[in-house]
């Protein structure tokens, strides 16, 4: 747990004198561009200015600047260790830092702008980070060749050492960076064999391990600006809504207010610290203009959405003949399937410091999209670009709910600012009530299934019909749509892997005035749920064994089955004795290219919840640059997911959001979770992204072994609801 800050934080201070070190002309940059290119795609490689991914310092101190955000996912570390690897550093001295806003540099290949998410951190920035070090590396190999007057084809680096046997000479990278600065960096550099790899696949201690361990960590809370105000917003209660008026006189009178404004997102409140502005927020009494605001409860939109799905709007996949094949089925199985809006819920709830001052801003927060919010801040504030700074500090957690596609909370915090109308400094907070009811959630969707059974029990058809809010509709990344339909909607179920003859997944896009938003692992975090427990389900009509059965089942898919098979290695499937009490369910997905098959063992708790004892887990993710950090995330995914398939959801009544903290939205306690065991997959291929690919397949291979163990097929998210009933 982090407590209150004391002082300034060691991290900070050391930031600073890199910065200034930097500043100064000592410390080397090495500065790699690169074309944009689709996901995956390696990044041509050039120089440009005036900034880079690499600064050495006169102490030898190695700092990588991230261009994706660290929320705890891991991509410092990732990616400091692709440069290290080519650099030749030694782990001891390398750091890593939030690289600013700057998308001519830093654009993210899968969306065209600078930001984190979709699982691409370290599959978008494989080779370029890897070119960084190499570049890097070979500057300083050049300055060591000139001033020792040697062939540089005859000097090694290891370990953060420059070395020219023949004559004995080495340096260190500090002592070499002033001069390396001066050379010119190549067009090309040739990367490493993998065979020859020292630090990629290795198990290296996460470079921000210990600032969190020992909160010396700079996160937004901890940024104290000189005579900052702290700001909350009162925010309306139906989406949508619009302040008309506002009563502010007993806010007023709370000791520490220093002000209170209208801005387009509510009513925003001022105050010399926290409590002030909670407490004054509390006393304002507002009008709202509810005029076209969503007014349907939950079990209203639940109705819409059946009495939509029977409508589609476009095809996602159409194989075979579904229709002929079900209607000739010696077995039909059909079910219907209800995922309620769940928050996205990160530790750390929405904040920004940020503050103008002659004519510049400069913010700081844990800033997931830099490419949409620098434009946002410098529009509201009617600044050019050149003017506003983002500083891209440590967030605790995001699963999406920071990855704004219209900069939001970017918005919100510069019209804050705005709205005072005079150099200042604030502190936007939102509490985790405000965050709860703020909206932007993982969308209700409904599946309804229909499979069908020849007499042998072999799958023969399955037909999947969805009805979801769609996440780009409406926002400017429109252009996705394919047809008017929304491809994440279906992600996961559209590009099933089985081999089932006849395929048809269709999708109808549902219109609702909640704000939806991607949540950890997007359209995949249903799609696996719904798909995974029908084909269980399918299987188990037929009289085949879940794991066998998905193998016949996959045979054009080595991947799929790899990871299946790892994980039933892992936990003896065949041979292991399940306790009285108990059973075992499977599930194997692919999200972001990632595979990942999960073996859960559950039994009834003592207030008939499913207490789920162990889970095993096989990844394949390409190239594991640090298994140690797959593992994390995978067993950090199992948790997230466990907490949404077994207690989460978000309820509407009229509109309004009826949770409001963890008393009622609550997460999955310590004692909860289950022991975790985790095997990655050795590979070769590319690497792909493990923020999310971990959480769809746990909510099924929970569900299967609860329906093993009981009879009874959850269907109606979350477990809670459909128990206590």
């Amino acid at each position: 747990m982090r407590f209150g800050n004391l002082g300034t934080p060691r991290s900070a201070s050391r930031r600073h004198f890199l910065r200034v070190s930097g500043g100064l002309g000592i410390g080397l940059i090495v500065n790699i561009g690169f074309l944009e290119a689709a996901y995956g795609q390696s990044p041509a490689v050039k120089t440009v200015d005036p900034t880079g991914f690499v600064k050495i310092a006169p102490d030898s101190t190695v700092t990588v600047l991230s261009k994706h955000l660290e929320m705890g996912q891991g991509p410092y570390t990732g990616l400091a260790t692709l440069v290290a690897e080519e650099l030749d550093a030694d782990w001891a001295q390398i750091r890593a830092e939030g690289a600013p806003a700057n998308d001519a540099l830093y654009k993210n290949f899968a969306f065209g702008a600078q930001g984190t998410g979709g699982s691409t951190s370290i599959a978008n920035s494989y080779e370029q980070m890897r070119k960084a070090g190499a570049t890097a590396r070979a500057m300083l190999v050049s300055a060591a060749a000139q001033q020792w007057q040697v062939p540089s084809e005859e000097i090694t680096v290891a370990k953060g050492v420059v070395r020219h046997a023949k004559s004995s000479r080495q340096a260190s990278f500090g002592e070499l960076a002033e001069a390396a600065a001066a050379q010119p960096a190549p067009g090309d550099v040739k990367l490493k064999d993998p065979r020859d790899f020292v630090l990629i696949g290795k198990n290296l201690q996460r470079l921000d391990a210990s600032s969190k361990s020992t909160g010396h960590a700079t996160f937004t809370i901890d940024v104290h600006r000189p005579d900052a105000l702290t700001v909350l917003v009162a925010h309306p209660p139906r989406f949508g809504a619009k302040a008309v008026s506002f009563d502010d006189a007993a806010a007023r009178r709370v000791r520490g207010v220093v002000d209170v404004r209208s801005i387009p997102q509510g009513v925003a409140v001022y105050a010399k610290g926290f409590w002030a502005a909670q407490k004054a927020r509390d006393a304002l009494r507002v009008q709202w203009d509810e005029a076209g605001t969503e007014r349907r409860g939950t079990q209203e939109l639940i109705a819409a959405f059946r009495a939509g799905i029977g409508q589609p709007d476009g095809i996602a996949t159409n194989k075979g003949d579904t229709g002929r094949a079900l209607a000739t089925a010696a077995k039909v199985v059909e079910a219907e399937y209800i995922f309620p809006y769940l928050a996205h819920s990160p530790l750390e709830t929405l904040d920004c410091a940020i503050e103008i001052k002659n004519g510049a801003c400069e913010a700081w927060y844990g800033c997931q999209f830099p490419g949409i919010d620098h434009p946002v801040i410098a529009g509201v504030l009617g600044l050019p670009k050149e003017k506003v700074k983002i500083n891209v500090l440590y967030a605790g957690g995001s699963f999406g709910r920071r990855a704004q596609i219209f900069g939001e909370l970017a918005a919100e915090a510069a019209q804050a600012l705005k709205a005072l109308g005079r150099d200042a400094s604030i502190k936007l907070v939102w509490t985790r009530e405000d965050d709860i009811r703020g909206g932007s959630y993982r969308p209700l969707v409904l599946h309804r299934l229909r499979g069908g059974l020849d007499k042998a029990g072999n799958i023969t058809a399955l037909e999947d019909a969805v009805a979801a809010q769609s996440f780009l509709k409406g926002t400017p990344l429109e252009a996705m749509l394919v047809d008017g339909r929304d491809p994440l909607v279906t992600e996961g179920a559209s590009d099933l892997p089985y081999a089932i003859p006849n395929l048809r997944v269709v999708e109808r896009v549902m219109q609702v005035g909640v704000p939806v938003l991607s949540w950890r692992s997007v359209g995949h975090t249903h799609t696996a749920y719904a798909t995974e427990t029908f084909i269980d389900e399918l299987l188990a009509s037929g009289g085949k064994d879940p794991v066998a059965g998905r193998l016949a089942l996959l045979k054009g898919e080595p991947r799929y089955a790899g990871v299946l098979r790892a994980a039933a290695k892992l936990a003896d499937w065949k041979g292991a004795k399940v306790g009285a009490g108990r059973a075992r369910g499977v599930a194997v997905h692919k999200a972001f290219d990632t595979y990942v098959a999960q073996i859960a063992e559950v039994s009834r708790g003592s207030d008939g919840m499913p207490k789920v004892e162990k889970v095993w887990c096989a990844v394949d993710c390409g190239v594991a640059v640090n298994p140690d950090n797959v593992k994390s995330q995978m067993e950090g995914a199992i948790g997230f997911g466990l907490s949404a398939i077994l207690f989460d959801e978000i309820t509407l009544e009229a509109g309004q959001v009826m949770q409001s903290n963890f008393h009622d939205y609550r997460m999955l306690r310590i004692n909860e979770m289950p022991h975790v065991e985790v095997t990655v997959v050795s590979s070769k291929e590319k690497p792909t992204g493990v923020g999310e690919p971990g959480v769809p397949p746990i909510g099924p291979a929970v569900a299967n072994a609860w329906r093993a163990l009981t009879g009874q097929s959850v269907r109606h998210l979350p477990f809670s609801r459909v128990l206590s009933t």
